[in-house]
């Protein structure tokens, strides 16, 4: 080839095999998602909740598949347990941070036990979480974090006050992560889907109204499903993404965008 002829570039490849992948809330609905997605591109699948049965269950189904997947028994609440079984994992390539829950409320009936329940789950195992994770990426020359945020972190919503104060946290922390670590080589984004159809969110469902108000507020005109958010983890875990970070990738079927 001459030096005037150019290579042609090449895609970058979203396969992670070979790669380590944590992933919080992964016993059941989108964490186990997230978890199905991420060993389905070759990566093996480090499944944390509190729940041991629940864990057991899931690497199961995601071994059935031909994937790689371990259970890893851990309550992210408690800074020592995250220390000890996350901090003390042999190597991270990928941590989704997906662990969370909603209390929905009217803001004037918010009682402080409601608040700190929702906040020390979202942001604060989120925090200690990602710091764990960090640490070893650091050691390791790299690495990638995806916080689970939603549209609700762009957004402000009825009877959602507490949800959309965590998610706007997780947001900022994204951003400020992403620049303090970027020269170790660890990117950090959040993902930011709209209503996904959940064993948490099938109850708000129930309720024609809210599932009517719900479906206005979205231009596509449909709820989330659990596989809309699976390429969307794969990408921003993968090569294909290397040049992203500090920023949120919104699966929200056009919510923010009115």
């Amino acid at each position: 080839m001459s030096e005037n002829q150019h290579t042609v570039p090449q895609t970058p490849s979203m396969r992670l095999d070979g790669k380590t992948a944590v992933i919080t809330g992964a016993g059941r609905g989108l964490g186990l998602g997230c978890a199905q997605a991420l060993a389905g591109a070759g990566a093996k699948a480090i499944l944390v909740s509190r729940t041991e049965s629940e864990l057991i269950e899931a690497c199961q189904t995601i071994q059935d598949a031909g994937g790689l997947a371990e259970p890893l028994v851990c309550d992210v609440t408690s800074a020592r347990q995250v220390t000890e079984r996350i901090g003390g994992l042999e190597h991270i390539d990928i941590l989704v941070n997906n662990a969370g829950t909603n209390i929905p409320e009217p803001f004037l009936d918010v009682s402080e036990e409601n608040l700190d329940v929702v906040m020390a789950l979202n942001v604060k195992a989120m925090f200690l979480t990602s710091q764990a994770a960090a640490r070893r990426m650091a050691e390791q020359g790299g690495g990638a974090i995806i916080n689970m945020s939603s549209q609700m972190g762009h957004v402000g919503s009825p009877n959602r006050t507490v949800y959309c104060l965590s998610k706007h946290a997780v947001e900022g922390m994204t951003k400020a992560m992403a620049v303090e670590l970027a020269p170790q080589q660890i990117r950090v984004n959040s993902l930011s889907p709209t209503f996904i159809r959940t064993p948490l969110t099938e109850t708000f469902f129930a309720d024609e109204n809210f599932l009517n108000w719900t479906l206005d507020q979205i231009p596509l005109g449909r709820i989330g499903d659990i596989e809309d958010i699976m390429g969307a983890i794969v990408f921003l875990a993968s090569p294909a993404a290397a040049l992203i970070t500090g920023t949120s990738l919104l699966v929200d079927g056009g919510w923010t965008a009115k």
